[in-house]
């Protein structure tokens, strides 16, 4: 197991190199770091001055590398839209999105596996087309409509209805002026974004579930084992789920990784300050140093959900470790 993830860590090497000097260059190439210094008095000088100061008169290979050093020993740089440590920056930016990614993650997986598992073996039936139907609603659905519908008929609704003095759900942060912990109130706050992001990640995991159990179920050696009497359930359980989960970790781990990059549209809706947030606002800054550090983390988190689907194959299938 141990020689089998190490080829993984090792192999992932190199993709994270290349991802992170093209991502370099990509943003030195759209945002000028000297803008702000060319419409001062005496700009020549100014602009020199600062050429050298960030290195600018380095090739890109050696900018790039010079910062790929400093990143790795933790240092990302200082943001050019507030002056403050990006790493600082990003950690409180990541941790609320983490906490956004940690609850969605594990409600949307426990309801689409259940889904799928009842869909497919109760194929044709009527709570199969009915979870079909609202599959199709969730995955067309836009989640910022998903998410203005929520805040109208769990929010406002109910609080102008039944002239509650206060709301059931928050729709603002993750928490209450003056509150923190793990409490009623964040559970509040948490309750909207989080369904928001369940909805539409199970209506699609839940379709490829119920896919890969039906093509699991029609195989030969399950059929075989149905011939030789083996118990339905356990098919079902030992088989058809244990095989099906294979792919489905896949799908499930890889989206749960673009998440750690910030859920843009649900964190602008419901005002949370996480990476989505972050990233918008030094996009429109124009803040390389913070969006350099962003993408290379955000990658950082997509190798490490691979490598977590990697190890997922092994429990699921050892055989897996000796390919």
């Amino acid at each position: 197991m141990l020689r089998y993830l190490t080829r993984r860590v090792l192999g992932s090497i190199p993709v994270l190199l290349v991802a992170s000097f093209i991502t370099f260059w990509l943003v030195r190439v759209a945002i000028d770091p000297l803008a702000r210094y060319r419409h001062q008095r005496d700009s020549k000088r100014v602009l020199a001055e600062q050429r050298v100061k960030l290195g600018l008169d380095h090739s890109i290979l050696q900018q790039w590398w010079d910062w790929l050093t400093h990143f790795v020993r933790g240092d990302m740089g200082t943001s050019t839209r507030t002056g403050d440590s990006v790493s600082s920056m990003i950690g409180h930016a990541l941790w609320p999105s983490l906490q956004l990614l940690f609850w969605a993650t594990i409600v949307s997986v426990a309801v689409a596996i259940v889904l799928g598992v009842y869909s497919a073996v109760k194929q044709y039936s009527i709570g199969d087309y009915f979870f079909t139907g609202l599959s199709y609603v969730g995955i067309a659905m836009p989640d910022f409509w998903f998410a203005l519908l929520a805040i109208a008929l769990l929010v406002t609704g109910p609080t102008v209805w039944f002239h509650l003095d206060q709301p059931i759900f928050y729709s603002i942060g993750l928490h209450s002026e003056g509150v923190s912990g793990l409490n009623l109130d964040y559970f509040r706050h948490l309750a909207l974004p989080v369904l928001t992001l369940t909805f539409t990640s199970v209506a699609a995991w839940s379709r490829f579930l119920r896919a890969e159990m039906l093509g699991v179920l029609n195989a030969d050696y399950v059929r075989t084992a149905r011939a030789k009497g083996v118990p339905r359930r356990q098919v079902v359980s030992r088989h058809a789920f244990r095989n099906a989960l294979i792919p489905f970790l896949t799908v499930t781990a890889l989206d749960t990784a673009f998440l750690v990059g910030g859920v843009i549209i649900t964190e602008k809706i419901f005002s949370i300050s996480g990476m989505g947030q972050a990233f918008l606002t030094a996009l429109q800054a124009g803040d390389a140093p913070f969006l350099l550090s962003w993408f290379l983390v955000t990658a950082i988190a997509v190798i490490a959900f691979n490598l977590l689907v990697d190890v997922g194959y092994v429990a699921l299938d050892p055989r897996i470790r000796l390919s």
